[in-house]
């Protein structure tokens, strides 16, 4: 009997005992989380070093990130410069070689898609640019399509007992989100050719893919607050190429674009630029879904 009593504990912890993911994953940005969550489903435990109220570029490398780093698998970013305040930091001081530069383990999701706004000429007294291009490419829908096949081989190349798994799984998002594209297209449609304003240069992949047409940016260089004279300079370009909104990004500074809405009667639209940007965009559909109603909810004001 103590033998069955012994057996009979053994196998009911077994049942109690948690399953525990087969790939860790550090997602640099909210939006490459939720792509892993798509892709790995419940053979991924994901960690998201950020949140839609930061702004990318600038993260301090805590030691809870660090922490992270060193336990992971893989890690999925953007790439394109975007981290290079603070990822290289996280890698060395995480001294897990599967994240440095060109290992397995490192995902640059810009290094899958062909980047806008290269600069001709490096410059730094150019503002917040990047020498290989403008890196926020998650802010065109068909951009995620690109980046979720190579995302799937990787993992699949990493944790190879669970290839057919991800391979399965990047099926059924492609299908869903070719799906969801055709409706994001239909819906944008009236916003092709408008006109707008933006608090910072971060929005050229929505505008390629919406048709929106940049009037002007309201930072004199990328990544330099506008002083007054600046805005005053701002002002005039949209009298004599009047905009239909001005837009910004949930972690931007709201009052340059309050001061030109307050002075120009055309509306501020905050768009949530990652998954967690506002209440609404809770995963990477409703990104999209939240971004375009926002942008035609303006239009018709």
């Amino acid at each position: 009997m103590l033998k069955y009593a012994f057996a009979i504990a053994a196998a009911a912890c077994a049942f109690a005992t948690p399953a525990y993911a087969d790939l860790s994953v550090f997602a640099c940005e909210p939006e490459w989380g939720a792509l892993s969550k798509e892709i790995g489903g419940d053979k991924v435990s994901i960690y998201t070093a950020t949140t839609g109220a930061q702004d990318p570029h600038h993260v301090q490398a805590r030691p809870s990130l660090i922490a992270k780093a060193r336990r992971a698998d893989i890690a999925v970013c953007t790439g394109a410069e975007l981290e290079i305040g603070w990822m290289p930091q996280v890698v060395q001081q995480a001294a897990n070689a599967q994240l440095n530069p060109g290992a397995d383990g490192m995902f640059e999701a810009a290094s899958f898609v062909r980047l806008a706004e290269v600069p001709v000429k490096f410059d730094r007294a150019a503002g917040d640019i990047h020498s290989q291009g403008n890196p926020h490419v998650q802010t065109d829908a068909r951009n995620m399509l690109t980046i979720a096949k190579p995302l799937a081989d990787r993992f699949a190349q990493l944790d190879g007992a669970n290839a057919a798994f991800y391979q399965q799984r990047y099926a059924d998002f492609a299908t869903r989100w070719q799906a969801a594209l055709a409706k994001w297209q239909a819906d944008a449609a009236p916003l092709k050719g408008t006109p707008i304003a933006v608090s910072h240069t971060s929005w050229i992949y929505l505008e390629q893919w919406l048709g929106l047409k940049r009037v002007v940016a309201l930072e004199p260089k990328p990544g330099v607050p506008p002083s007054s004279g600046y805005l005053a300079q701002v002002l005039g370009k949209l009298q004599a190429t009047p905009a239909k909104m001005v837009i910004r990004a949930a972690y931007e500074d709201d009052r340059p674009s309050l001061f030109i809405s307050e002075r120009t009667k055309m509306p501020a639209v905050l768009l949530p630029f990652t998954v967690g940007g506002t209440n609404e965009a809770k995963d990477l559909f409703s990104l999209y879904d939240d971004t375009i109603k926002r942008l035609k909810d303006a239009v018709q004001k």
